[in-house]
């Protein structure tokens, strides 16, 4: 066999890897985000940043909108903020707090992914957010 033919079966090999291993990370991925939403609290903090849509919330914000405990409320958002769910910024002296939009519409297309046994039967609009 020629270096060129050894050259080609080696990226064939490493391309399946690589896609292999990237289908593995996506889905840890997706565990670790349903994983985050799997607890009532931290699912209406998330449900109340995406309501807040790019401006965001601070902290105190959602503390009152929620009636969570400061310190309660820290302890979800770390976990949020673990599974790429949402983002932090600081701004002057304030945290804001977003949902992170595109891995939320990640974890949507990846559980609606096969749907209906790859029969077109969702609208593009169902597992996406436009904003």
């Amino acid at each position: 066999m020629t270096a060129s033919h050894q050259t080609i079966r080696m990226s064939v090999f490493s391309i399946e890897k690589y896609f292999e291993y990237h289908r593995i990370m996506e889905s840890i991925a997706v565990v670790k985000a349903l994983a985050a939403l799997a607890q009532a609290s931290r699912l209406e903090v998330f449900r109340s940043l995406v309501v807040a849509g790019e401006p965001g919330l601070t902290p105190g914000a959602l503390s009152e909108s929620l009636g969570v405990a400061a310190n309660t409320l820290s302890f979800h958002l770390k976990e949020l903020l673990h599974a790429e769910l949402i983002t932090q910024e600081r701004v002057g002296r304030n945290l804001i707090y977003r949902a992170q939009f595109e891995r939320m519409n990640a974890v949507l297309a990846y559980l609606t992914q096969n749907c209906c046994q790859g029969q077109p039967c969702l609208a593009p609009e169902a597992t996406q957010c436009a904003c």
